[in-house]
């Protein structure tokens, strides 16, 4: 396993009014046995930037690295990487042991060795028994199953993925979510994962990055670009969150103190690196699930009336109408009289209101 390193990589095509630019100074180092998704909305560069690391594509400038090893301009084959496709890309005329088998072919591996790998493969993808079988006679989560196999046949120092669970049903995607963290984690691979689904994201990466117009807007853990977004931008899509419009008064250590139409609220920086100004204006981000009945006279309260309840058993996704606009809160075990009409008083710990600048 080695570091994977892009620095300074910038991507362009050339269209009829100019050049295009679709990946901009992104420079990301991914840890050895690292699982690290690449995020964002459709057209931010993610596959691009993939395929520039498998070597489909070729950076208009920066670099690339494996360790210590320049691999910018090497062809795929000599990068020692394999790529799990969104269509698995799978030979419908071969059986499963020939298709995940083709790799070590095209690399001449003598023929009892290759037996050897492709039944340790099958067994690493629990497809045992299985390498006889034709694709057409396999369901979709065992044909994934299969590209993953093939993938990790070759035994690539990296692993890359793009998008390969978009094509299994919502069900099948959750159970196999897990499962291709497992392959990874026990075949102690560095992965690259590329998707736009953000609780695919959060429920197996090691680290993300969250891209956006070409350019990385965060890095991070799940849990920190969740509950600690720098942009509003970031903040929207990763996961739900309410956004409101306040004005900065003053900053004390890590807190910041605000004004908004509902009073005096305070919060932290979701950018430690940045400094609040007072009189600059900003946005609060505090997710739906922060938010929790209040104590009288308790700090960053908010009253409201509910306009909208969906009950879910041991929780309530309710809106509130208040002096900041309509919140979207989230209560655990609500009690059964809290219904639409009723008013409520809501409240958040500092933690988890998240300042930022506001564009």
């Amino acid at each position: 396993m080695e570091t994977l390193s892009l620095r300074s990589i910038r991507k362009t095509f050339p269209t009829p009014t100019g050049p295009l630019t679709v990946l901009d100074d992104v420079s990301l180092t991914i840890a050895p046995g690292e699982f690290f998704f690449l995020l964002g909305p459709s057209g931010c560069g993610k596959t691009t930037l993939l395929r520039c690391l498998a070597g489909l594509d070729f950076p208009t400038s920066g670099a690339i690295f494996f360790g210590d090893r320049d691999v910018t301009d090497l062809a795929p084959h000599l990068r020692e990487t394999a790529m799990v496709f969104q269509s698995y890309a799978l030979w419908p005329h071969l059986s499963v042991s020939e298709n995940i088998a083709f790799g070590l072919v095209e690399r001449k591996v003598p023929a009892p060795e290759r037996d050897r790998r492709v039944l340790e493969a099958l067994a690493s993808v629990r497809l045992d028994g299985l390498g006889d079988r034709s694709i057409d006679q396999l369901s979709g989560g065992q044909q994934q199953r299969v590209a993953l196999a093939r993938a990790l046949v070759v035994r690539p120092r990296c692993l890359l993925l793009d998008e390969p669970l978009s094509n299994l049903d919502a069900q099948l995607r959750v159970e196999m979510r897990q499962e291709i963290r497992r392959i990874v984690k026990e075949n102690g691979l560095t992965a690259v994962y590329v998707t736009h689904d953000q609780e695919e994201a959060l429920a197996m990466a090691d680290r993300m990055a969250i891209l956006s117009r070409g350019r990385v807007a965060q890095v991070g853990t799940p849990e920190e670009v969740y509950r600690r977004p720098v942009t509003s931008e970031v903040a929207r899509f990763i996961g739900e969150t309410n956004l409101l419009a306040v004005e900065i008064i003053g900053q004390d250590g890590a807190s910041v103190s605000v004004r908004s139409a509902a009073g005096v609220l305070t919060g932290i920086l979701g950018d430690p690196h940045q400094k609040a100004t007072a009189g600059q204006l900003a946005e609060l981000s505090v997710r739906p699930e922060a938010w929790r009945p209040a104590n009288i006279g308790e700090a960053n309260a908010v009253t409201g009336v509910v306009v909208e309840k969906i009950y879910l058993g041991q929780r309530a996704q309710l809106t509130l109408r208040t002096e900041l606009g309509l919140l979207r809160i989230v209560i655990i075990n609500p009690p059964g009289d809290l219904t639409t009409g009723h008013e409520l008083t809501v409240a958040v710990a500092t933690s988890d209101v998240v300042v930022l600048p506001r564009k």
